[in-house]
């Protein structure tokens, strides 16, 4: 029986439950309703439109057959009644109407509606200053952002740029500011280290020393305050001090949109988030929600998650579209995978951080491994720096985070685990998971095993392993009396003896059972090599001998120098 279909909000969600639906029951009506001007656009390409890697913004409203996804395309080829810069203004729920405002003309109508789709999306976060509506303040939220954001770097009255935020928006923008236009770029964020809530400490440092080999500044740890200027901004006023800037972008994440939803009577959470089920359903049967306007399943803690992300809203815009013709798809939660491209390395990731896990209540330990990612023999290949995080006890595996230049490579580790993650894998399952190899491709032992391997060393008690962060914590207290054990060959290991005297020590790891006089028992031992191999190898041999204070550094002198821990 044909219906009469409304969906509000036509950027991610919304066009793809609409075409999904006309599909399934092409003789029913669809009316799409957006705020906007322009409508089923990729968002998340705008930073790379900034740094013109897009050169025309309607590449990122386009198809792959470079049909532009307005109105009329909707209409003509999707037969979807789309209308943009039209805002719902109220839902009637008894009624089953919404109001509508067309914001050029203001009139108003009431549509009437069989089952309403809820797709409105998410809102910048603001902060509570003064100066936020300053000219030349912006927020990345639209392709009319955009379009202004590059207008005003083009026009060359900027040099200078303050980001406020370190996520996945501000660190690309950071890298289109400095990498396409060579423009003084300074990053404040209010945490201790970049990419908070998604990495641990250690990937945030290398990830950091990369971008500022690539000139862009960082402060952490600040709070701003405020953001001043004379008629336009030029400068950001923290706790610690100032930052000029001609421009700067506001990237401090988003909120959901839900204002209508909880308006209409629907469950809303604390935070923010419509509330659905499996299916996609409100609390009322009859309305389906999803993208930036909802809460999601955490699969991994089985808790209530937010997730703003481009992909989950097409995922979840295709089950309300078999749903809305009668199906019963389910949409069962998400494990949080993400992946960044900063300029010349990638970061990904998926389900939890070591400091997640334990806010979630688990007993977590994450190990760190810095590794060739593929046959160490192929004269192409690159260095992997990856952490596996996992339950003492139990042994689940919950997360999975890494850096490396080839980023096909890493997000490949990352999806592998991804797929793993809903069904509670252990170390031991991702020590054996089958990955295709080939030396162009992968080592014998891939990377992704080897990680688990030396997650099961720590947990067993074989290995004790130390982050780069605490060896930067060690290294950095003049006073310890910590002995550290260079176990590379002298030609590596000699130049730190005699940088360092008294405090770097070289055994090669092969002779270490004959020099083990050399080697104090009344001292914390601390072992390093160029990867963590040969440390984990020696620290395994003075265990035999009844040294019992002795740790490796995870990832070794690759870890080390990627973090920028001077040495």
């Amino acid at each position: 029986m044909p219906q009469q279909v409304v969906i509000i909000g036509g950027v991610a969600l919304g066009p793809k439950a609409a075409c999904r639906f006309k599909r399934l029951q092409p003789e029913s009506n669809v009316i799409m309703l957006d705020r906007s001007p322009r409508i089923s656009y990729g968002g998340c390409g705008i930073p790379y439109y900034v740094s013109g890697e897009v050169s025309d913004i309607t590449g990122l409203q386009s198809t792959a057959f470079h049909m532009v996804r307005d109105p009329e395309f909707f209409r003509d080829i999707k037969d979807v009644d789309a209308r943009s810069e039209t805002e719902v203004v109220a839902i009637d729920r008894t009624a089953k109407t919404v109001t509508a405002r067309h914001l050029p003309t203001g009139r108003q109508d009431v549509i009437p509606y069989d089952k309403l789709v809820m797709a409105t999306g998410s809102s910048p976060r603001k902060l509570p200053i003064a100066g936020i509506d300053l000219p030349g303040v912006h927020t990345v939220d639209s392709l009319e952002a955009a379009e202004a954001i590059k207008k005003s770097v083009a026009a060359g009255g900027v040099g200078s740029v303050a980001i406020i935020g370190s996520g996945f928006i501000g660190l690309e923008m950071a890298v289109a500011f400095a990498d396409m236009w060579g423009l003084d770029v300074t990053v404040i964020e209010l945490f201790d280290q970049i990419l908070p809530g998604v990495t641990g400490p250690t990937l945030s440092a290398m990830a950091r020393k990369h971008m500022e080999d690539k000139g862009v500044a960082f402060r952490l740890g600040e709070q701003v305050k405020a953001i001043e200027g004379e008629g336009k901004v030029e400068r950001v006023v923290t706790d610690k001090g100032e930052v000029e800037a001609e421009l700067v972008i506001l990237s401090v994440g988003v909120v959901p949109n839900s204002g209508l939803a909880k308006a209409a009577g629907l469950d809303v959470s604390p935070r923010g988030g419509v509330l659905v089920d499996e299916f996609m359903r409100t609390s009322d049967p009859d309305i389906y929600a999803g993208g930036d306007c909802v809460e999601v399943k955490n699969l991994v803690t089985g808790q209530p998650m937010y997730l703003p992300l481009g992909s989950m809203a097409n995922r979840q815009g295709r089950v309300i579209g078999d749903n809305l013709a009668g199906g019963a798809s389910r949409f069962e939660g998400v494990v949080g995978s993400w992946c960044v491209k900063l300029f010349d390395l990638a970061a990904a990731g998926t389900g939890l951080t070591q400091a997640q896990a334990e806010r979630a209540g688990f007993d977590a330990v994450t190990t760190h491994i810095t590794a060739i990612d593929r046959a160490h023999f192929y004269p192409e290949h690159e260095l992997m720096s990856l952490e596996l995080v996992a339950e003492r006890g139990t042994r689940r595996v919950l997360g999975l985070q890494g850096l490396c230049a080839m980023g096909d490579e890493l997000i490949g580790k990352v999806n592998t685990v991804a797929a793993m993650l809903p069904h509670k894998p252990t170390v031991a399952d991702v020590s054996n998971v089958e990955v295709a190899y080939s030396p162009p491709f992968a080592s014998a032992m891939d990377i992704l095993n080897t990680v688990a391997n030396a997650a099961d060393n720590i947990l067993s008690g074989q290995n004790k392993g130390i982050s780069v962060t605490e060896f930067a914590t060690i290294w950095a207290d003049a006073g310890s009396d910590a002995h550290i054990i260079d176990c590379r060959e002298n030609p590596q290991g000699g130049p730190l003896v005699e940088k360092h005297p008294g405090r770097w020590h070289n055994i090669p790891q092969g002779q270490l059972r004959g020099r083990l006089n050399e080697v104090p028992k009344d001292k914390p031992v601390v072992l390093m090599c160029n990867t963590g191999a040969r440390s984990y190898e020696a620290l395994v041999t003075l265990a035999d001998a009844g040294f019992q204070n002795v740790v490796s550094v995870e990832g070794g002198m690759a870890a080390v120098k990627a973090a920028g821990v001077d040495v």
